[in-house]
């Protein structure tokens, strides 16, 4: 088989950290804040302004608080798991590999009993069989495994417990119920194609109720303290970062942010990441030898989008993954290392759809190519 004649133009498809935004460069980035202390005027105005962007774009309601926090969506995720469980009973969904890990620190590191509904790869856990007087944890959109949960109606309105969402690769990309979430995070990283090393942790009242009316008995190291004085401490929701973040990093998610809100907003970028699924399901349909991961058209992510290629191999995966990186047609679109054998093809708001479709014929010759 020949090589295809159109090729993507931006080969940008990995999971994380994503794409730029279409348009960036390193020379758009406003760069005053550079060299300049976090906590000096003009530092404090860009942190400022960035959480200022996020509350615009997500469409935040003013009972929720956001932050800037260390350690990426992890660290953001860990913060709020070692400040606010053991109030309570846990229950918490893993049907891919980092809800997998948020039941590892549940049982190994916080020494919970915590109640665990699992999945596996392509399936979601029964929500119905969730108590609601528990705090429980779960994945917005499982990026390991293409699959996301369908909507928010599952959470119920009367819950006692807090709900915690990671929602790294969902924010910005499918629409969230935040009076259903306490808890939610996410890194730059993901859809709007920022930086990694820093996190965003949003607070719901509910939240900030039992983080001042529980103190945990455990250890927090200073990364993760969120009180002062018996308060939550609001600094960190105003730009006064726990510790010092990367200026540059912030400048770049402004960059995206800024992007976002001329492209139309939230509901602009929702567009997007659905039309470049939609137009990587056409390949799908088209490709007797080429499945979704995700069962159920509902529950199937439109950001990372997981798929099974008919009887490969995890080589074989590699060699295909290989073969259109070297042909700088697709990078980094190997599945997961912990999930089936297969390709992951990452369909958020930074990616073209022209990119999409163009990606189809090189999968056709990758797979001719690694048959013989």
């Amino acid at each position: 088989m020949n090589r295809p004649a159109v090729r993507p133009q931006r080969p940008f498809f990995s999971s994380g950290p994503c794409a730029k935004p279409p348009g960036w460069s390193p020379d758009k980035l406003s760069l005053e804040s550079l060299g300049r202390s976090h906590r000096s005027k003009i530092g404090k105005a860009r942190l400022s302004h960035c959480i200022a962007l996020m509350r615009e774009v997500l469409e935040l309601p003013d009972t929720h608080r956001v932050g800037i926090v260390p350690g990426s969506d992890t660290g953001a995720f860990e913060m709020a798991m070692w400040s606010m469980l053991g109030a309570r009973a846990v229950t918490l969904l893993a049907w891919e590999s980092f809800g997998e890990g948020w039941v590892t620190d549940a049982v190994k590191q916080l020494k919970l009993d915590p109640t665990v509904l699992r999945a596996p790869y392509g399936e979601l856990p029964a929500l119905s069989r969730i108590d609601w007087s528990n705090d429980v944890l779960f994945t917005w959109n499982g990026t390991t495994s293409g699959v996301r949960v369908p909507d928010g109606e599952w959470i119920a309105g009367n819950r006692e417990g807090l709900s915690f969402a990671d929602a790294t690769s969902a924010v910005f990309a499918m629409r969230l119920p935040w009076d259903r979430i306490d808890v939610a995070t996410f890194s730059w990283q993901k859809v709007l194609g920022g930086e990694g090393a820093h996190g965003v942790l949003i607070l719901g009242p509910r939240a900030v109720e039992r983080l001042e009316s529980f103190p945990p008995d455990r250890p927090l190291p200073k990364l993760f303290r969120l009180m002062s004085g018996g308060k939550l401490n609001e600094g960190i929701f105003k730009g006064e970062t726990i510790n010092t973040p990367s200026m540059l990093a912030v400048e770049d998610a402004i960059f995206a942010l800024e992007w976002a809100t001329e492209l139309g907003g939230l509901e602009a970028l929702i567009a997007r990441s659905e039309a470049n699924a939609a137009a990587l399901d056409r390949i799908v349909q088209e490709r007797s030898w080429l499945t979704h991961l995700a069962h159920q058209p509902e529950t199937r992510s439109t950001t990372s989008v997981c798929l099974s290629l008919e009887g490969a191999d995890e080589a074989r995966i590699k060699q295909i993954a290989a073969l259109l990186e070297a042909e700088e047609v697709a990078y980094d679109i190997a599945g997961y290392r912990d999930a089936p054998p297969g390709l992951r093809v990452w369909c958020g708001a930074t990616v073209e759809t022209s990119d999409i479709e163009a990606l189809g014929p090189w999968l056709d010759w990758a797979w001719e190519e690694t048959a013989r």
